[in-house]
């Protein structure tokens, strides 16, 4: 039940809007492909870890796909958005039945989230001066 997870230098969470990189060998040619999408569910322990990758594609479907972190074909993974900090649970199975403007939620209150930790550490406490009194 891990919320974060390491690939190569890359530290990602369940939440975040990821871009997946994958060594695609087709014949004797190979190209480099991508798959976009939100970060609904990590699982495994030690070097079985894998993470689930789920996109809405044509007509609405929806498309996941699950990869192992060891999988040598796995070129690169690129964070688009960060959502970590706006997720409560490890498995984000209800996304399934959201749409796309409700699933941006999670990003609005990471947004909050992480501004209001900003603001605790970098406040700035204005004091004002107190007033001579004029009594004499």
């Amino acid at each position: 039940m891990a919320l974060r997870i390491r690939h190569k230098e890359v530290e990602f969470g369940v939440g975040d809007l990821v871009k997946v990189y994958q060594r695609i060998k087709e014949g004797e040619k190979s190209r480099l492909g991508f798959f976009e999408g939100i970060v609904i569910k990590i699982s495994g322990e030690l070097n079985r870890k894998t993470f689930t990758v789920r996109r809405v594609g044509e007509a609405g479907v929806g498309i996941e796909k699950i990869y192992p972190v060891s999988l040598p074909t796995v070129e690169k993974i690129e964070i688009v958005k960060k959502g970590v900090r706006g997720v409560r649970r490890s498995k984000l199975y209800y996304i399934r039945e959201k749409s796309p403007k409700e699933i941006d939620l999670i990003y609005s209150r990471s947004k909050k989230r992480e501004q209001a930790r900003v603001g605790q550490v970098g406040k700035v406490v204005k004091v004002k001066k107190a007033k001579k009194s004029a009594s004499k």
